[in-house]
C-alpha cells in the first residue's frame, strides 16, 4: 500500500495510514490509536472510487459503516471493532459481518454506480479499474448533494447551480454552518431593506431574500457534498429558516408603516401569517411523530398517495400545492418587489391557508382510514409537543377524558371567540381562558394514542397564538400588535426547539423550562388577565415584558443545550424530510 493511489486517497480523506502486513499485529495497531479518533480497516487490494471511500468511511452520522473492502468505527464503536478484528482478522468484509452479528448497527451506504471492490486476481483488478474509469464519481457526488425530495422551484430554479456553489465552498474550506450563518445575515439585511418602506428597498429585499434562499439550499448541499453533518448544524439550519422568514415578516410590517402616502398597519396580517405558518408546521411534526413508528400503519389513502407519486406530473403538483419553502419565499419575494406589503401578506395567507387545508385534510383522512397502533414513544412525543403547563398538568392528574382533539378544540374556540367578541378589558376572556386551562388538561389526561390525537398540539398552538393576536388587536393601540408579534415569535421558537430536540433523539426541553414559561395554558391565562387588569398602553408594555422574558429564558436554555450537545459529541444528524 505505501505510495499507492489508495494510500493517497485515504490521506486525502483525513486518515493517517498505517500498513499492517501481519494480521496478528492488527489488534495492537488499532489499540495504539487514541480512543477519541475514528479508525478504519481497509483491504490493501481495494479498488474503487474515492467518493465510495468517502461515503463508507467519513460519514459522521453512524457509529460504524462499511463498504466492500473497508470498514470504519467511530469512538463509540471502537471496542466492538477491536473485538471483531481479534475474531475475524483483517478482512474488512468479515470484520463488518462480525460487528453486525455482535449487535453493532453497521451502516452500508447505497453506492449506486460507484465502484468498491477487492479483486481476486489481476484480470479482475483490470476489469474493476475499467469500471472505475467509466464512471465520473465527481458528477455523482454533485448530483447526490441535492436533496432527494424537494419542491419544484428549488429543484429547477435553485439546485441546478447551487450545487456548484456548494462545491466552490467545499474547495475553500467553508463549513455548512458558515453558509447557514451567511444565509441568515442576508435575510436579515433583506428584512432591513423591506423596513425602509421605499420601492427600491422592497425590490432589494425581494432579491436578497431569494439569494438568502440560494444560500439556504447551498448549506445542505455542502453538508451532503462533503459529508459535514452535525447535530448543531441541523439545529442551526432549521432554526435560522424560521428566524429568517419571521424577521422578514416584521421587516415588511415596518416598511408598510413607513411607506409614503401615510403608511399602512399590517402587523395583524404579519402576525397572522406567522401563526398560520407555525401551525402548519406543528401539524406536520405531530402527524409524523404519531405515525412514523406505528405498527400496522397502512391505509387506502396512503396507498393512493403512493400511487400518485409514481406519476410524474402529479408529484410536482402535489409538492407545489403544499407551498414549500422555495415556492413560499419566491412568492414573498415577487410580491414584495412589485406590489405592497399588504398584498404580499394577503397572497401569503391565501396560499398558506389553502396548503394547510389540503395537507391537514389529507392527514385526517389517512388517520381515519388506517389501522395503526401507536407506540408509547409517540404518545410521549405528542405530550411533549403539547407543552402543557402546571395548570393543565394538575387538571390532567385528576380528570379523565375521551375525544382529546374535540375537547382541546372546544376550549380553544371558546377563548379565541370570547376574546374577539367582548370589549377589551372585559373579565370574560379571563373566564374563557380558565375554561381553556381545564379543557387543555382534560385533553391530555390520557396518553395521546387515538387516531386523531396528533391534532391536539396544533389546536393548542392555534388557540394560544390566536388569543394573543385577538387581544392585541382589540387593544387598538400603537405597539400592541408588534409586542404580540414578539411574544408569539419567542413562544414559537420554544415550540420549534422542542420539535428539533425530539427529532434529534435528544428529548424534550426540561420541565423547569415549561414551568418557568407557563406552558401554553398558563401563558394564555396570563395574557387574558393582563388584558383585563391593564389599560391599553400598559397592556402593550406587559406584552413586551412577557416577550422579552420568554425570549431570554428560552434562548439561554436552548443555546446552552445545543452547544453542550455539540461539545459532548452528540450523534450527527441531517434532515432529509419534507420541504419546510
Amino acid at each position: 500500500m505505501p505510495g499507492s493511489s489508495l494510500e493517497g486517497d485515504l490521506r486525502a480523506l483525513g486518515f493517517d495510514v498505517r500498513p499492517v502486513p501481519d494480521p496478528a499485529d492488527a489488534a495492537a495497531a488499532l489499540a495504539g490509536v487514541p480512543g477519541d479518533q475514528r479508525v478504519a480497516v481497509v483491504d490493501a487490494g481495494f479498488v474503487g472510487h474515492v467518493h465510495a471511500l468517502r461515503l463508507g468511511l467519513t460519514d459522521p452520522r453512524f457509529p460504524a459503516s462499511a463498504i466492500p473492502g473497508a470498514v470504519t468505527a467511530q469512538p463509540a464503536a471502537r471496542p466492538a471493532l477491536e473485538e471483531a478484528v481479534k475474531e475475524a482478522g483483517t478482512v474488512p468484509d468479515a470484520v463488518a459481518d462480525r460487528l453486525a452479528a455482535a449487535g453493532t448497527d453497521v451502516h452500508r451506504p447505497e453506492l449506486g454506480e460507484l465502484v468498491a471492490a477487492v479483486p481476486a486476481d489481476p484480470q479482475a483488478r483490470n476489469e474493476v479499474r475499467q469500471s472505475v474509469a467509466a464512471v465520473d464519481d465527481e458528477a455523482i457526488r454533485l448530483r447526490t448533494a441535492v436533496k432527494a425530495r424537494d419542491g419544484f422551484f428549488t429543484t429547477y430554479c435553485i439546485s441546478p447551480y447551487s450545487r456548484y456553489i456548494a462545491r466552490w465552498c467545499a474547495r475553500r474550506g467553508l463549513t455548512p454552518n458558515q453558509v447557514t450563518t451567511a444565509s441568515l445575515l442576508t435575510a436579515l439585511i433583506a428584512a432591513g431593506c423591506a423596513a425602509t418602506g421605499t420601492r427600491i428597498g422592497f425590490v432589494a429585499a425581494g432579491v436578497l431574500l431569494l439569494f438568502s434562499f440560494v444560500l439556504d439550499c447551498t448549506d445542505g448541499q455542502l453538508a451532503r457534498y462533503s459529508l459535514q453533518y452535525s447535530t448543531l448544524g441541523a439545529w442551526l439550519d432549521a432554526t435560522f429558516d424560521r428566524a429568517k422568514e419571521y424577521a422578514y415578516y416584521a421587516g415588511l410590517a415596518l416598511g408598510a408603516a413607513r411607506a409614503s402616502g401615510g403608511g399602512d398597519d399590517v402587523w395583524a396580517l404579519a402576525l397572522g401569517a406567522m401563526v398560520l405558518q407555525t401551525c402548519r408546521h406543528v401539524v406536520d411534526f405531530s402527524f409524523n411523530e404519531a405515525n412514523h413508528d406505528a405498527t400496522a400503519n397502512t391505509s387506502p389513502t396512503a396507498a393512493l398517495s403512493d400511487k400518485l407519486d409514481s406519476v410524474g406530473w402529479t408529484v410536482w403538483v402535489r409538492r407545489m400545492i403544499v407551498l414549500p419553502i422555495g415556492e413560499r419565499w419566491a412568492l414573498i419575494a415577487l410580491f414584495t418587489a412589485f406590489t405592497t406589503p399588504r398584498i404580499t401578506f394577503y397572497m401569503l395567507l391565501i396560499g398558506c391557508a389553502l396548503a394547510a387545508c389540503y395537507t391537514t385534510a389529507g392527514r385526517v383522512l389517512r388517520s381515519l382510514t388506517r389501522r395503526a397502533h401507536r407506540t408509547d414513544r409517540a404518545a410521549e412525543a405528542l405530550a411533549d409537543l403539547a407543552d402543557s403547563g402546571p395548570i393543565a398538568r394538575a387538571v390532567a392528574r385528576t380528570g379523565r377524558s375521551a375525544a382529546a382533539p374535540v375537547v382541546a378544540a372546544l376550549g380553544g374556540v371558546a377563548v379565541v371567540t370570547v376574546s374577539a367578541l367582548t370589549d377589551f378589558g372585559s373579565v370574560w376572556p379571563v373566564v374563557a381562558a380558565a375554561v381553556y386551562c381545564v379543557t387543555s388538561g382534560l385533553a391530555v389526561a390520557r396518553p395521546l394514542k387515538g387516531a386523531l390525537d396528533w391534532l391536539v398540539p396544533p389546536v393548542f398552538r392555534a388557540s394560544e397564538y390566536l388569543t394573543i393576536l385577538v387581544l392585541a388587536a382589540r387593544a387598538d393601540v400603537n405597539g400592541a400588535l408588534p409586542a404580540a408579534f414578539g411574544l408569539v415569535a419567542a413562544v414559537a421558537y420554544h415550540h420549534y426547539d422542542t420539535v428539533y430536540r425530539i427529532r434529534g433523539g435528544t428529548g424534550a426541553p426540561p420541565q423547569w423550562l415549561v414551568r418557568a414559561t407557563g406552558g401554553h395554558d398558563g401563558r394564555t391565562l396570563v395574557v387574558a388577565v393582563l388584558a383585563a387588569l391593564l389599560g391599553n398602553t400598559d397592556f402593550t408594555v406587559a406584552l413586551t415584558v412577557c416577550a422579552v422574558f420568554v425570549a431570554l429564558v428560552v434562548l439561554a436554555e436552548s443555546i446552552s443545550f445545543w452547544v453542550a450537545s455539540a461539545r459532548r459529541g452528540a450523534p450527527a444528524v441531517h434532515d432529509e424530510g419534507e420541504p419546510a
